[in-house]
């Protein structure tokens, strides 16, 4: 039987390393991103430049592939729904609908009796009085940011009056835990109860961007299996097949949250490509495309650092040792708090 070929909404490094690993994989990729200079166009076998509401692109992009999968969440749920009717896409667009919502997402998840962080719904300003409980607290708008884009860190009523927010959006606030420290969990789920489940990945963050990630995790055992079983009913739940992330709060008495969930592949499961025989990537490629799960096996301890900026100068220049793997993201353009590169370490 031919293999498909594989279509990728969003050209960013996320779309770069699924196509690397499709190509491993005798997978042929077509990318379809409204950037011009998507990196992702230079691990792919095929890139068309649109817009993503560009009806005669998508059609151009439908035509050309046999399966569909995206990079990243925020593509508008009428374009993957109305793509859906004529070629699959996977994870299916209602996930999406689900998670592009952070009220929906947390509603969903506390309907599945696991434990999220306290969280109200904000439609203005003065809303916020009456839920002063609720501070100090993390305001967010409902849909689109990511990087702590749309996010506001609220420690008292007054902050408001210094914050320039736009109330004509929806937010949600939701209560600051007191943090110990942050995990993920990435899961592949291929069909009904058919996984497979990397081990937890500790997360450090500076300025809400990931800056590091580690496995093992410095966690209690019973942390490690409620993370990985929460991760387990949620992707069944969704029926969701492809790669997902689940993000964690771990706060000071050990209690474990769920923060958020990511339905595509994520920044801290990129280790995974070194320190895994199959990278979250590759089973991602596996699951969409229905090939063959294969069993994973761990070859080392790593970390992760992600690069920023115009850290990524210093990065491009140096010399590396055997454990080290420096990924470029060949992006054309540095910015201050964008994601250039990233260098995984493994570790005995």
């Amino acid at each position: 039987m031919s293999k498909p070929t594989l279509g990728i909404i969003g050209g960013g490094q996320l779309g770069s390393m699924l196509a690397i690993a499709a190509n491993k994989l005798d997978i042929k990729t077509i990318i379809f991103c409204d950037d011009i200079d998507a990196p992702a166009q230079n691990f792919s076998n095929e890139f068309i430049h649109g817009d993503y509401n560009d009806q005669n692109k998508i059609n151009e992009f439908v035509n050309k592939v046999d399966i569909i999968t995206f990079e990243f969440e925020n593509i508008p749920f009428e374009t993957l729904n109305e793509i859906n009717k004529s070629k699959p896409v996977l994870p299916k667009p209602s996930v999406n609908r689900i998670i592009q919502h952070r009220l929906a997402e947390k509603d969903f998840i506390n309907k599945l009796n696991i434990r999220t962080t306290r969280y109200v719904s904000i439609e203005k300003k003065s809303e916020i009085d009456s839920v002063q409980d609720m501070l100090p607290g993390l305001l967010k708008t409902t849909t689109l940011g990511y990087d702590g884009k749309g996010q506001y860190l609220i420690q008292k009523i007054e902050d408001l009056e210094t914050l320039n927010i736009d109330f004509s959006k929806g937010y949600i606030l939701e209560k600051l835990v007191k943090l110990k420290k942050e995990i993920s969990i990435i899961i592949t789920r291929f069909d009904n109860k058919k996984y497979e489940i990397y081990e937890p990945v500790e997360n450090l963050h500076e300025e809400q961007i990931l800056k590091y990630s580690k496995i093992p995790a410095e966690i209690e055992s019973k942390i490690l299996e409620q993370s990985k079983l929460w991760a387990m009913q949620i992707a069944e739940e969704l029926k969701y097949v492809g790669t997902l992330c689940v993000e964690f709060f771990i706060d000071r008495n050990d209690n474990l949250y769920v923060n958020e969930i990511a339905p595509r592949v994520h920044n801290s499961g990129h280790l995974t490509i070194n320190a895994y025989n199959v990278s979250q990537f590759e089973n991602h490629i596996r699951a969409v495309c229905k090939l063959e799960q294969v069993a994973l096996k761990k070859i080392s301890n790593a970390k992760m650092k992600n690069i920023i900026g115009n850290e990524i100068s210093f990065y491009r220049e140096k010399k590396y040792e055997q454990n080290e793997f420096f990924f470029d993201y060949l992006k054309k353009e540095i910015k201050s708090k964008r994601k250039m590169g990233h260098l995984t370490t493994l570790i005995k």
